[in-house]
């Protein structure tokens, strides 16, 4: 979802806040975020680099909790990615967010940064068994099924709208304007329902972060 909420600033700002919190150097911040190489090393290679490193004197829940909960907990959606959201949204647009990661570390960030209320739905790589840019993620949004796509809290289109014939109608904006929801996990009572694209009339053209005609992926 680096493209829009810049990932790496978060993970960079829950390691700040990690070391404070143990008494560790803050010269460390550097060393943890190439360890973490921008999410794309292993999670289990960064949760044992940190606990050799730090084992003695940091209890291995908190380099769990940090890894787990570190990004959702600190992660902004950007300003240019809320706008072009609520103009899709506005103009009729259905939006889903096509990412690659953890379902429930992706759920959180999407759920902490208020992306819930600008999309009709997400699709994460753990859950599907793809990841972007394999094609069978983003058939899965196209197409979905009730496994494979999470509604948002807002449920599933409504219909075609008026004014796109075939498109989801207009749907209302976020109210966390240039500031973050209070942190929320996603947990098995969670409201949100999984539904399928082809129960609807409507089905997704805009993939998180693009402008009317000329999709792109983002995520």
């Amino acid at each position: 979802m680096n493209a829009s909420a810049d990932r790496d600033a978060a993970f960079r700002a829950a390691v700040a806040h990690f070391l404070a919190e143990h008494g560790l150097p803050d010269s460390d911040l550097t060393w943890v975020t190439t360890i973490d190489a921008s999410g794309y090393s292993a999670r289990h290679e960064v949760a044992s680099a940190l606990s050799d490193r730090y084992g003695d004197v940091v209890p291995t829940a908190s380099v769990r909790a940090l890894l787990d909960n570190g990004v959702a907990d600190h992660v902004v959606l950007t300003r240019s990615s809320r706008e072009a959201l609520s103009k899709a949204q506005a103009d009729g647009w259905t939006c889903v967010i096509v990412t690659n990661g953890r379902t429930v570390q992706q759920e959180a960030k999407i759920l902490n940064t208020g992306l819930d209320q600008l999309v009709q739905g997400w699709v994460i790589s753990e859950t599907v068994g793809h990841k972007k840019p394999e094609p069978e993620i983003f058939h899965a949004a196209a197409a979905g099924s009730s496994s494979r796509l999470r509604w948002s809290g807002r449920g599933p289109p409504a219909g075609p709208s008026p004014r796109h014939q075939g498109h989801a109608r207009p749907a209302a904006t976020s109210s966390h304007q240039g500031r973050r929801s209070t942190r929320r996990y996603p947990t098995t009572d969670q409201t949100h329902r999984r539904a399928a694209w082809h129960r609807c009339s409507a089905r997704p053209d805009f993939l998180d972060e693009t402008h009317r005609g000329t999709p792109r992926a983002a995520g």
